[in-house]
């Protein structure tokens, strides 16, 4: 019970990497707040399964772009169930084009979900976190961000400068006891990569050493590692779980 009596925020919750993080956390004593994006079915699936593990949990739908919102949904969350401890900043989406086709309404949408919506994510639950001396912060990048792809400038873009953020915080919130790190999965089977061309993603697994995608619970494993106590020594890293993708 590596997590025992904390409060753990997620969000993009309510299935793949999200919900897998959510289980994984619940498992070691967490309770849980998550959000989604107007996702109540899968959500509440998610939830009663949290509350089968006996832990407490509730959930929001909550555009992540929109920063009012998200901080609403963050007091809510602190309302309900207490002062957050560990925030699992994983909401994302994806728009495919050439680099030529993209249009700014695309940039902007991209950037929003996972730039800007980390950063003040991670902005409404600080404060309190260095109130109480401690606290963990994770930010979901991706190898894209370190290798870039064909037909994802913009998410290639604001991965890496998730990476950026996250080492760029931890210089101000170590001193103060709050842990921020970032993972950059590899391929992940989940709904975002089962967008793919079928083609391109057989490619894809045929070029990995690992020789297949990664499951939602290896990079929850990861997050569990970064949020727990063997973790302690962890400060402004990317791990990156992504089958042999990237090596450095």
């Amino acid at each position: 019970m590596k997590l025992q009596g904390q409060i753990a925020l997620i969000t993009g919750g309510s299935r793949g990497i999200g919900r897998e993080t959510a289980l994984y956390f619940a498992r070691e004593g967490a309770d849980i707040a998550f959000c989604h994006l107007n996702d109540d079915a899968k959500a509440n699936e998610t939830m009663a399964e949290l509350q089968a593990l006996g832990r407490r949990a509730m959930h929001r739908s909550v555009d992540v772009a929109d920063i009012a919102g998200t901080r609403a949904f963050a007091a809510e969350a602190v309302a309900e169930l207490g002062p957050i401890d560990i925030l699992f900043n994983n909401a994302g989406m994806n728009i495919r084009k050439p680099f030529e086709a993209y249009t700014e309404a695309d940039f902007d949408r991209i950037l929003d979900v996972h730039l800007k919506g980390m950063f003040f994510m991670a902005q409404a639950v600080y404060p309190a976190m260095v109130a109480r001396g401690r606290g963990c912060i994770i930010n979901v990048a991706s190898q894209r961000g370190l290798k870039g792809a064909v037909n994802s400038a913009p998410y290639s873009a604001a991965k890496a400068a998730i990476m950026g953020f996250t080492r760029a915080l931890s210089w101000e919130a170590a001193p103060k006891g709050v842990r921020v790190n970032a993972i950059a999965p590899g391929p992940i089977d989940t709904d975002l990569t089962a967008t793919m061309d079928a083609g391109d993603r057989q490619a894809f697994i045929d070029a990995l050493p690992a020789g297949r995608f990664g499951r939602p619970e290896e990079i929850a494993a990861t997050a569990l590692l970064l949020a727990g106590p063997d973790g302690g020594f962890y400060v402004g890293a990317t791990l990156s779980p992504n089958g042999g993708d990237v090596m450095y």
